[in-house]
């Protein structure tokens, strides 16, 4: 065999009374057992072994045809030796693994960028040349805000591209969005904060955050114009989290007047904003609307990630913090972790100099204003009474269904008919009536299955309107 030599932890005692043979045997035998040498796993080659053991051939031989024998391990000629699919005790079916379950015909699931359109070939070319030029003390323990490289380019890229107010000094690295928020949270927490305000509807993720920073959380209700500045007024919050550039659930645009409202309520309250910018790269017919924080860059923690725009696997984040609170940003991180990959960090710098984030989401765009046009226009044809909302900008729609709707049960039934979506409703901290709303994600799927599931998701509609309603009382 001309593959490279494998290792495995096994070892022989000269002198016991069991043989060298029985010993590598036994060993084997318990690891596949207790599947710490799992089903499909390679082995060493019968010469290997025996030279890592310094015994002779002949023995390794022998316990290998024992144990293949047996059913532990699948010998072919021209193929290194390896653990079988169903060995010792998963022999069973009652102990094989549950195969994995079906997905959904028609995934419109929100929140996930289109995996498949991942740049692989331009990023390896980042992670090799990262690899290639790193300095080796970036492979130590360094700057746990993240490494040098990374944090200029940032301060560029969001100063470029999104009007971000930044130098590396500001900038903090973060294993994603949701590692980044906590920072903040707990970081407000520690300087005495009380009382976070989020917008409501929002995604669940903040509420369960805010708790866990030891901190209560106000609903703030939000409308077309964004989040209602009245209400902020009367919550007594220290500290708002917000998403202007693109609502979500609802893709509302936080308006030019609303937008003044909440710099002078964060003025006046000497307060702070975290401020979302989690898909604003996406934008379809609108001019770019640029970062709340570069109106106010000492009192908005500035928050982005790489989740939307490639894709979540990165675990790449980023924040841009006011210099008041880098310091205790700062703690917070070092009680969390000492930094997230540096590897990785070279290799998005390195992606972002050449310009290959611009690039790719220039790609993107294209295609998914085809994939929300062919959304659009299917709805107007099958299902012409309910309205699209939200389509300017992101990666999902709402979709305005006529009064009398059960969206919950239209949710249900499509979920029965192999459409995966959301209902508005779900996204509420405080219930309040409204028209029925589904949230349809475009994203990753493609035109043509757009259509099939919008019309498959009309006859649920349908089907659930027929059916008779239940009385009151």
């Amino acid at each position: 065999m001309t593959s490279q030599p494998l290792d495995v932890l096994v070892s022989v005692t000269r002198g016991s009374s069991r043989t060298l043979g029985r010993q590598i045997e036994d060993q084997l035998r318990l690891a596949i057992r207790q599947k710490t040498l799992r089903p499909g796993s390679r082995m060493p080659s019968t010469r290997d072994l025996a030279r890592e053991l310094g015994v002779s051939r002949p023995i390794v031989v022998s316990a290998y045809e024992q144990l293949a024998a047996e059913g532990y391990l699948v010998l072919r000629q021209g193929t290194r030796p390896r653990v079988t699919d169903c060995a010792g005790p998963c022999r069973t079916p009652a102990a094989r693994a549950a195969p994995p379950t079906a997905g959904p015909r028609f995934d419109f699931r929100p929140g996930v960028p289109d995996l498949s359109a991942f740049p692989r070939t331009t990023w390896l070319r980042s992670m090799r040349e990262a690899l290639a030029t790193m300095p080796d003390a970036d492979l130590g323990y360094t700057d746990p805000h993240g490494s040098e490289v990374l944090r200029l380019a940032l301060a560029d890229y969001l100063g470029r591209v999104r009007g971000v107010v930044s130098d590396a000094a500001r900038v903090v690295v973060t294993s994603g969005f949701h590692q980044g928020r906590m920072l903040v949270l707990r970081a407000l927490a520690a300087r005495g904060a009380k009382r976070i305000a989020v917008e409501d509807p929002c995604h669940a993720e903040p509420w369960e955050a805010i708790a866990r920073a030891g901190l209560e959380l106000v609903p703030i209700p939000v409308d077309a114009d964004g989040i209602q500045v009245e209400a902020l007024e009367r919550s007594k919050a220290d500290a708002v989290v917000l998403t202007p550039a693109h609502h979500y659930p609802t893709g509302a645009v936080l308006s030019g007047a609303r937008r003044s409202a909440v710099l002078e309520w964060l003025r006046r309250h000497d307060a702070i904003a975290i401020e979302d910018d989690y898909d604003a790269e996406y934008r379809y017919d609108r001019a770019p609307v640029g970062a709340l924080q570069a109106l106010d860059a000492e009192r908005i923690v500035y928050a982005g990630t790489a989740s939307k725009t490639l894709a979540p696997a990165l675990r790449l984040g980023w924040l841009v913090v006011p210099p008041r609170l880098i310091e205790a940003v700062s703690q917070q991180q070092s009680l969390a972790d000492y930094g997230g990959p540096r590897i990785e960090q070279h290799a998005f710098a390195d992606f972002l100099g050449r310009g290959e984030l611009d690039r790719h989401l220039r790609r993107m765009r294209g295609r998914y204003r085809g994939r929300r046009d062919a959304l659009v226009e299917a709805m107007r044809q099958v299902l012409p009474e309910a309205g699209v909302c939200g389509i300017a900008a992101g990666l999902h729609a709402a979709i305005r269904l006529p009064d009398g709707c059960d969206e919950l049960a239209i949710r249900d039934e499509a979920l029965r008919r192999g459409i995966a979506l959301t209902a508005m409703s779900t996204y509420f901290l405080v219930p309040r009536a409204g028209s029925p709303t589904l949230l349809i994600g475009y994203a990753r799927v493609s035109e043509p299955t757009i259509r099939a599931g919008v019309r498959e998701l009309a006859a649920a509609i349908r089907a659930v309107r027929k059916r008779p309603r239940a009385r009151s009382g």
